[in-house]
């Protein structure tokens, strides 16, 4: 990555075509950035200074957002709030130093429902200072697209009824831009794999079928290595999820990694197929431990305590009492998802919270819907404290959690970071139906 005197990496955003489907079939138009899908890998290490100069060739409006590493709020890329749109033919120059090792990425933030389900997104990997040993180190970006039976983008982007359900589902999954057979694996290799979930709102289930993927990530952030719920490794829209894998199949053998999310909808992801030479005959006793990164602990003796409420979408609840009526007519107005009664409208948005900086804060989070909400807050990363009231194993830190119908989970982390952040759900459909908030971290109130 450039420093201070060098040349920022480029990063130009444009319609092209991308090779998503195996031949005979021919390309499918997408937008992407640098004439890639995913967009270009952007690896730096932890401390160092990033400088991206954003390039805008599409025939409209965009930003990029760093999604879960903590910039300046000047650096959020969201369009009206931190920044103007980049024009048609303009450029902005993002700059903002690595604070934090992990798998993260970036994105648009304008009318990202349909840029992102173009194509626009790339993976922003920060290795470590010392990164856990392994044999290789694979980042994929997991997307799903609705395409025609001729093979290309579906143009119904912004359907109400997708809206008002589980947003947005296609037809057709990719793993770095391409729909996979086989991926070739070494009998005895030890794999860290970076999963990114770049769809707008498929939750992806996977079944790694006999291996035993250890989780030593997520969103970025370490968490004590752990086998997953059921050996199931789900990744909400946005969210990352960091597997240690040792490849313990025979040469020659092969094995279905299934996504098994949805019941009955479970399908064949891709196969893992064993190359003839074996690597290694004993698993190694390499530490999986990542170093924790500089996140500031929430004090849990002295923090606020706020009261969320997600309310709308097909078969929810309203809100109890004073907040009904408003809410109806705000679904009068094409509103469909509310957080406290409201619906965000516009860009210019009353503050959810105002919280001075450099306190701690816990968000008590009630999805009073029917469907999942993958609920992320821009500039932080906060720790998942409780599931329905029960406390979690991991205190997992993340920036995007999980939420199924009907769950209350609690998060807490310290508003270290000043400026208004976007705080949303990050199943794109969901967002742009009014599933989104801003809390504002306060500088002139600073503690002390």
């Amino acid at each position: 990555m450039a420093g201070p005197t060098e040349d920022p990496f480029l990063l130009r955003a444009a319609a092209g075509q991308a090779a998503l489907r195996p031949a005979p079939y021919g390309p499918t138009d997408v937008w992407s950035y640098n004439g890639s899908l995913p967009g270009p890998e952007i690896r730096v290490r932890q401390g160092d200074r990033i400088r991206v100069l954003a390039r805008n060739g599409l025939n409209e409006g965009t930003t990029v957002h760093w999604h879960g590493i903590r910039t300046p709020n000047a650096m959020d890329g969201v369009p009206f709030l931190t920044q103007d749109p980049i024009p048609v033919g303009g450029e902005f120059l993002y700059e903002f130093d690595a604070l934090d090792a992990g798998t993260f990425w970036y994105h648009p933030h304008q009318r990202s429902s349909e840029q992102v389900g173009r194509g626009l997104y790339g993976p922003l990997i920060v290795e470590e200072a010392n990164p856990i040993r392994v044999d290789r180190d694979l980042t994929w970006m997991l997307d799903d697209w609705r395409m025609t039976g001729d093979g290309q983008i579906a143009t119904d982007f912004g359907s109400r009824h997708d809206a008002m359900h589980g947003g947005r589902i296609g037809n057709s999954v990719t793993i770095n831009g391409q729909i996979p057979d086989r991926i070739a694996v070494r009998s005895g290799e030890r794999i860290r794999l970076r999963l990114v979930n770049a769809a707008n709102a498929r939750i992806f289930g996977l079944d790694f079928g006999g291996l035993a993927p250890v989780v030593v990530a997520l969103d970025g952030q370490p968490v004590s290595p752990h086998v997953p719920d059921d050996d199931i490794v789900v990744v909400g829209p946005a969210m990352r999820v960091d597997l240690v894998i040792d490849m313990t199949g025979k040469p020659g053998e092969s094995l279905t990694i299934t996504d098994v999310f949805y019941r009955d909808l479970e399908y064949r992801l891709v196969d893992l197929a064993y190359g003839p030479d074996r690597l290694r005959d004993a698993v190694p006793d390499w530490s999986m431990e990542l170093p924790p990164n500089p996140l500031a602990e929430p004090d849990m003796q002295a923090a606020t305590r706020h009261q969320i409420i997600f309310n709308g979408g097909m078969m929810g609840q309203m809100m109890m009492g004073g907040g009904m009526g408003s809410m109806m007519e705000q679904m009068r107005e094409g509103n469909m998802w509310f957080i406290n009664g409201k619906a965000a409208t516009g860009h210019m948005m009353d503050p959810l919270l105002v919280l001075p900086q450099g306190t701690s804060h816990v968000l008590q989070m009630d999805n009073r819907t029917a469907w999942h909400h993958p609920m992320h807050l821009h500039g932080h990363s906060f720790r998942v404290i409780t599931r329905n009231g029960q406390p979690t194993r991991h205190r997992e830190w993340q920036d995007t959690v999980l939420m199924a119908p009907e769950e209350r989970v609690e998060i807490a982390f310290v508003a270290d970071n000043p400026g208004d952040w976007m705080f949303h759900c990050h199943i794109l459909e969901h967002q742009a139906a009014g599933m989104m908030g801003i809390i504002r971290v306060d500088p002139g109130t600073t503690k002390t």
